[in-house]
């Protein structure tokens, strides 16, 4: 069962006169480069207004979004075409990972110049021409495999009327000098641009984040009726062969048609690493973007509702 909830637009707060800075679209700067210090979070945004996007479980794949809009539009598509849904999911982006993506495979990015939790974008004018807003409307579908849905939020853009999308606090955007997915050639520019990861800050190779786990399932999660199961890790669906599939998980065991590496459920499920509920079994309760974390490393291949 696809979940739908109702995305609250928080207000552009009123600012004084905003000093444009450079959007740093010059050279990109070498990974040695100094990271510029993250900002701490500070007022939260007073919520005013609402927007009607409806979050949905999965992928823009596994939904059946039409792969000629949203995120997959034509260029010259018409604003109300490449808004009918938008996807951000985790994934590798040039090396670093984990980091975020669109639907169709390109890098998302923040701007160090846009205060966290602010409520406001300082790349107008000339900049939002290098730098793409990733925007909503009313009705835009919004896929979020691999990232939680606490971390995704919205501020009004300078026009008043746009909706910009954000993760961690930070409005995020796509640069326009990538050609195809995995691209990272906004990095570091200026200084002041940086792939984000799912939780609003900078991502970076895998040597050098911190070693995480999926999460121990919450207490008291309800049993899930509906997983999204994926062959490739990072709730990759798009990518070689790979594939997602639905499921609604019930009270006997069920088998998946070979490994799946990530999944995405709305609620407590248990799964296997060998066929007919066998081997090693593990219980989650929310986004595992690499089954090899849970030790399979051939992915899950079986599961029942916990």
């Amino acid at each position: 069962m696809r979940r739908k909830q109702v995305g609250i637009v928080a207000a552009l707060f009123a600012v004084g006169a905003v000093a444009l800075t450079a959007c740093g679209q010059g050279v990109a700067q070498s990974g040695t480069a100094t990271p510029v210090q993250e900002q701490a979070q500070q007022t939260q945004q007073a919520p005013a207004g609402e927007s009607e996007v409806d979050f949905l479980r999965g992928s823009a794949n596994s939904n059946k979004a039409d792969k000629n809009t949203g995120d997959r539009a034509p260029a010259a598509a018409a604003p109300e075409v490449k808004t009918k849904w938008v996807e951000l999911r985790v994934a590798n982006a040039g090396g670093l990972e984990p980091a975020v993506v669109n639907g169709a495979g390109r890098t998302v990015y923040w701007f160090s110049d846009d205060p966290v939790n602010g409520g406001v974008s300082n790349c107008n004018g000339e900049c939002e021409k290098t730098w793409t807003p990733i925007t909503v409307a009313k009705g835009t579908k919004l896929f979020f495999p691999g990232i939680k849905r606490e971390n995704i939020g919205f501020i009004k853009r300078k026009d008043g009327k746009t909706t910009q999308v954000t993760i961690g606090g930070r409005p995020i955007y796509l640069f326009s000098k990538d050609e195809k997915p995995g691209d990272i050639k906004g990095q570091n520019v200026g200084n002041k641009w940086f792939v984000i990861n799912p939780e609003g800050k900078r991502a970076v190779a895998p040597a050098e984040a911190p070693a995480t786990k999926p999460a121990p399932p919450t207490a008291g999660a309800k049993p899930a009726d509906s997983v999204t199961f994926f062959t490739g890790k990072n709730f990759d669906d798009f990518s070689g062969n790979n594939f997602a599939t639905g499921v609604r998980p019930e009270a006997k065991c069920a088998d998946l048609r070979g490994g799946f590496q990530s999944l995405s459920p709305n609620g407590a499920v248990k799964i296997w690493s060998e066929p007919g509920c066998k081997g090693k079994s593990a219980v989650v309760s929310d986004d595992v973007r690499d089954t090899a974390e849970l030790g399979f490393p051939d992915g899950a291949q079986s599961y029942i509702r916990a």
